[in-house]
């Protein structure tokens, strides 16, 4: 029954136009205060128990900053230029110059989410202004980016 009501909250939430985000998290806080007799205090103190196990996941996010700084310094564009002068001269250059500069900053970040949020941010705006579609600019990138973890 618990699960039937939490299902249904999330639905209803999502179907009023909240977000979907939003929408897990308020109803699970809800879930938990109405139907739970442990405290939201208590919930927190076993996740983050739970996470002192796994404390490689707390890189991802150092890895995206990293990329922040390298796009707000610079790199990222810098790397999307040489691309672009290697290979764009080719037919659909701009995807593989694409590819070429999501291969070149993973190298230098390591992470694959980190590259796509670099270099995707920046590619697939050029790639939608020469004529590319969202979709097929987007999948190039999203492809791209696993060679992070290569």
């Amino acid at each position: 029954m618990e699960i039937v009501f939490l299902f249904s909250m999330v639905i209803g939430l999502m179907l009023i136009g909240v977000p979907i985000a939003i929408s897990l998290g308020m109803s699970s806080i809800i879930f938990l205060l109405v139907l739970s007799n442990a405290s939201l205090a208590s919930i927190a103190q076993t996740l983050f128990q739970a996470m002192a196990g796994h404390y490689t996941l707390l890189a991802i996010p150092f890895f995206i900053l990293a990329s922040t700084f390298m796009s707000t310094g610079g790199v990222a564009k810098r790397i999307i230029r040489f691309s672009i002068a290697i290979v764009g001269h080719f037919s659909g250059g701009l995807a593989i110059a694409g590819v070429f500069a999501c291969m070149m900053f993973a190298a230098l970040s390591g992470s694959s989410p980190a590259t796509v949020v670099a270099i995707g941010s920046i590619v697939i705006a050029g790639m939608r202004q020469v004529g590319y579609t969202k979709e097929f600019a987007a999948g190039v990138i999203a492809n791209a980016g696993t060679l992070g973890i290569l």
